[in-house]
């Protein structure tokens, strides 16, 4: 009798590791065909750039080309939205910027759950934000800004990349940490935001080094400090914000491969390690250096952390600032 139950147990164990077969199959196989990261915005700017570097050395690394797809629009939310209605099986990807996906979550302009919708695989790159005022701004450092800010009330103006882009909501997030009053001037991209603020049109901006990096010397702009909580190695002289006063103060636009969810955790695990040999390379260091940029890594775990603090970071700077009218601003 007993035997015969044994019989049975181990008939019905087969049956399951039979069932659980072919999905460890593809995991197993994985890469068996050309891979596809999706950079949701146009060619020419940092994810894109980013993508572009990753996909060299990884397509190396995992024995299957990974090509770069642009599809650009709606802030980066068109490419994000494919992917996450993409099927979970590893051959299509997100290189996303978390802080611009988490900005539109916030303010409710994503056509999926930014929250649900996608599992971290790795961080890939980390770009800091600098402040920079106009020359003619009679501001030296941040507390003269801040003092200044305080003095005018509504009278300074800060150019943006558009509404509720991470350049805006940077400066959002400074206001409300200092208690100062800036006037938001949006602009239609990095390019005629930095042009205004060479051309005197606008005061100040909170913008990428790539974007300033050109004009930093020629005596148009002054770089006053860096918005991530550890000093730029591509400007190691320049101060954080935190050491200029504004405590607690941290943004980075932060680049990070993202799957979604669902996706095997075996392929995840593949996926990641790769992007860790790869983000560790000298010659992917120095090229993301070159562009005032740093290739940074991390565990599946440490990324969906991370794109749930900014989720969450951005969701209480949209409420402090008014809600959803601050993208119409």
């Amino acid at each position: 009798m007993h035997h015969h139950w044994r019989t049975l147990a181990s008939a019905f164990t087969l049956a399951l590791c039979a069932a659980a077969a072919p999905a460890q199959a593809q995991s197993g196989d994985w890469p068996a065909r050309p891979i596809k990261l999706v950079v949701p915005f146009p060619p020419g700017g940092a994810s894109d750039a980013a993508g572009r570097i990753y996909a060299q050395y990884l397509t190396e690394k995992l024995g299957q080309t990974v090509v770069v797809e642009n599809r650009a629009g709606a802030g980066g939310e068109i490419g994000a939205d494919h992917v996450a209605k993409s099927d979970p099986d590893g051959y299509t990807l997100l290189l996303g910027a978390l802080g611009s996906h988490s900005i539109h979550a916030a303010l409710g302009e994503s056509p999926y759950d930014l929250g649900k919708a996608f599992v971290g695989v790795s961080m890939a790159a980390t770009v800091p934000m600098v402040v920079a005022v106009n020359s003619k701004v009679p501001a030296n450092s941040i507390a003269e800004l801040i003092a200044l800010a305080k003095q005018k009330p509504g009278q300074l103006t800060f150019g943006s990349a558009g509404p509720g882009t991470p350049q805006q909501m940077a400066v959002e997030l400074f206001k409300a940490d200092t208690h100062t009053n800036l006037m938001h001037v949006p602009y239609k991209g990095s390019g005629p935001s930095v042009a205004a603020l060479l051309g005197g049109q606008v005061d100040l901006v909170f913008e990428t080094l790539p974007a300033l990096q050109g004009n930093v010397n020629t005596g148009r702009i002054r770089v006053l400090a860096v918005t991530s909580a550890q000093r730029s190695p591509s400007m190691p002289d320049l101060p954080t914000l935190q050491e200029a006063g504004v405590r607690g103060y941290d943004v980075t636009n932060a680049y990070a491969v993202l799957a979604p969810a669902r996706t095997p955790r075996a392929v995840i695990d593949k996926l990641a390690l790769a992007m860790k040999d790869v983000g560790a390379m000298p010659d992917v260091q120095q090229k993301f250096r070159q562009q005032g940029a740093q290739a940074v890594t991390s565990t599946p775990d440490e990324t969906t952390h991370m794109l749930q603090a900014e989720l969450k970071k951005w969701t209480a700077v949209v409420h402090a600032a008014g809600g959803k009218e601050i993208a119409k601003k």
